[in-house]
């Protein structure tokens, strides 16, 4: 694959940003249009579930589209091969590379955007958190061309992203009983680690909307990728004699950043086990 290190840069992530705002918008209304048409009940939900609901239509839609152009890229490609070309694979990126990172700098922001103006329905500050070192960590990689490997290898993980989502819209759908939300449990479980938590009930939902109460716990559900970052850590202790020839705030970012969001899945899984335990306590003791 072609290196595109003499090419406009700040050209190509204006472009490439973008993009991916745009992306993010078309998605979103979209989701909306087929949701009218084929939902029927989602005419009656409310507007702040209208929004979360095609929320996470881009979501789905970016989750989807950087999974599989980091796959290709890291696996499928030669261009992280060792031997396949000059120079270590820490250095190395592509046109590809560079655009699908600008394009996911343009989610993030829209993201972001939303998360902020609806603040704290879709994520409290855990999520402005986040979103904040993605952008910082994204950025970075795609204006140097520093350790894109890295940053494709944590995109990659936006694969269980649709699972949780289609967890969501079940829920709210109340499709809770149905096969096909026992097979996507399947499939989270399959996933390691891969869980979220659950639309309240009516009740539940009424007491905390009457409680005025903060609710990104159930509106916003996040995955785990532990197993990711484990892996994510040994290669780079593996080739830590590549790594640290990153230049200085490259260097201290790539150690740093990722270690701040691997805490912050950690505790994710944690409020995740902790829903799913007392979700099971109830079934077992029943009031």
């Amino acid at each position: 694959m072609d290196d595109v290190s003499g090419s406009p840069v700040y050209a190509l992530l204006a472009v490439s940003v973008l993009l991916g705002v745009i992306m993010c918008k078309t998605v979103y209304v979209i989701t909306g249009l087929i949701s009218t048409a084929y939902f029927k009940g989602y005419i009656s939900l409310k507007k702040s579930t209208k929004i979360e609901w095609k929320n996470r239509g881009f979501s789905t839609f970016h989750a989807i589209l950087v999974a599989a152009v980091s796959f290709y890229l890291i696996v499928l490609s030669d261009l992280f091969k060792e031997g396949s070309l000059t120079g270590s694979f820490v250095h190395r990126k592509s046109l590809l590379s560079d655009s699908l990172l600008g394009v996911s700098i343009g989610y993030f922001l829209t993201d972001l955007g939303m998360i902020l103006w609806c603040f704290p329905a879709l994520g409290g500050m855990e999520y402005v958190l986040h979103h904040g070192c993605s952008l910082y960590a994204i950025t970075l990689s795609l204006i140097t061309g520093e350790a894109q490997f890295y940053i494709l290898m944590v995109l990659f993980s936006e694969i269980t992203t649709p699972f949780v989502n289609l967890r969501w819209y079940l829920d709210v759908y109340g499709k809770k009983s149905s096969m096909l939300y026992f097979c996507n449990g399947v499939a989270l479980f399959l996933g390691w680690l891969e869980s979220s938590t659950s639309v309240p009930d009516p009740a539940r939902r009424a007491q905390v909307e009457a409680e005025r109460r903060p609710v990104e716990d159930v509106a916003r559900p996040r995955a785990a990728r532990i197993l990711l970052f484990i892996f994510f850590f040994s290669h780079m202790h593996l080739h830590f004699d590549q790594v640290k020839t990153i230049f200085p705030i490259g260097l201290y970012s790539v150690l740093s950043v990722p270690s701040l969001i691997a805490v912050m899945n950690v505790y994710w899984f944690w409020k995740i086990t902790k829903g799913l335990v007392k979700t099971v306590s109830r079934k077992r003791h029943p009031q």
